[in-house]
């Protein structure tokens, strides 16, 4: 459901009210407790930041993904923390159930994720397997009324805390492509489910990472999510729509650091004057809006796209590629601009600094969105032949 002009722009105010009034307040905060307090994620709950594109009939708000990457924007001014806090029940996390999940499944787990009542965590990443999905290893086998899912996922986002696994295993032990793999539901508490310790990271402190293991794990036989062999194509349902979301965080995130840096380079006097009347600052300044205006207008373009069912499988991961590439470089400027104060964790620039890295890896490496693009531009070109 898209909204309409007036409406956006009544959500979007009321989530930029809410960023200034509470989650700004409350950054330092995240990184002294490690996490986002329980307060902070019930308000979030509060306003619908757990739904916003789960379907109304779930319970959650339905967003179009214009919207959404406006709701993102406005909400990644703040620490990074708190959309992750939120990013895979709106996306993996949800997505797979929405698209390819029984009735049964979606009754009861959307409503409870739009509603922040569940958190979910996607399961797909191993010790040997990142971007090749061809390389899982981790088994799962029917054993009379039950599921039995053995092997190791790693870096997987909110699983200290999260309620609910959506695992992608390989239920054809013959096969050695994407082909073998299927999707399951793993509820906390599954027999032989197991969180390992959590990360240290180098930033993002607030949003946490484990181990999860599956040692002779049963699960009931209706924990598959849709068909034998769906796994790969559940996994990649979302990622058009996770990666316009990755790069409006990037946006997000790079025009606070621009309100940063010129709150600090009007200030900051040197050589008698503001150092934003230094030319050299200025240049790094206007480098900055200029790549982001350009990665603002490109995602925005390709969500449009999206809303209309227009084909965006390059166009997402250019802007993927493009976005966290640009916040990366507007962060090293932006930390220049304050010299050494930037270096110091008394201002937010070192730890927004630290949180953006993270962005040119996961859900999928610049280097994988360059394959993808020119694959997909050699795909079309031979499409015009």
């Amino acid at each position: 459901m898209a909204l309409d002009d007036q409406t956006r722009k009544q959500f979007v105010n009321a989530v930029e009210r809410f960023v200034a009034e509470r989650l700004l307040p409350n950054e330092t905060l995240v990184e002294e407790l490690g996490r986002v307090s329980d307060i902070i994620l019930g308000e979030m709950a509060a306003l619908g930041l757990f739904g916003l594109s789960i379907p109304e009939r779930w319970g959650g708000l339905g967003l179009g993904m214009e919207d959404e990457v406006a709701v993102l924007i406005a909400l990644c001014r703040a620490n990074l923390s708190f959309r992750s806090a939120i990013g895979i029940n709106n996306g993996v996390g949800s997505h797979g159930l929405l698209i390819y999940g029984s009735d049964a499944q979606r009754q009861r787990y959307l409503p409870r994720l739009a509603g922040g009542d569940l958190i979910a965590a996607f399961c797909l990443t191993e010790p040997d397997c990142g971007s090749d999905a061809a390389a899982v290893r981790t088994s799962a086998r029917l054993d009379g009324d039950e599921w039995v899912l053995d092997g190791v996922k790693r870096y997987i986002t909110n699983a200290p805390s999260a309620d609910v696994f959506i695992v992608i295993a390989r239920t054809d032990p013959d096969s050695s492509d994407h082909r073998g793999l299927s999707a399951f539901v793993v509820e906390r508490g599954a027999p032989g489910l197991g969180i390992g310790k959590t990360d240290r990271k180098m930033g993002l402190h607030g949003s946490h990472t484990a181990d999860v293991t599956f040692d002779n794990c049963r699960i009931p036989a209706d924990a598959l999510i849709g068909e034998l062999g769906f796994g790969f194509a559940l996994a990649m349902s979302s990622l058009n729509r996770g990666r316009l979301g990755i790069a409006a965080a990037a946006i997000g995130a790079a025009r606070r650091l621009i309100d940063e840096a010129l709150n600090y380079a009007t200030q900051r006097k040197a050589f008698g004057a503001p150092i934003a009347q230094h030319q050299l600052v200025q240049a790094m300044l206007a480098d900055s809006e200029t790549e982001v205006l350009a990665a603002q207008c490109m995602v925005e373009h390709t969500a449009r796209r999206f809303d209309r069912n227009l084909p965006v499988i390059k166009e997402a991961s250019c802007c993927k590629l493009f976005a966290t590439e640009t916040v990366g470089k507007v962060a090293d400027r932006v930390l220049q601009i304050f010299g050494g104060a930037g270096f110091m964790c008394e201002y937010p620039i070192e730890r927004i600094y630290r949180d953006v890295r993270v962005m040119r890896i996961y859900e999928g490496t610049s280097q994988i969105q360059q394959l993808l693009i020119a694959k997909q531009m050699i795909k079309e070109h031979a499409g015009k032949r």
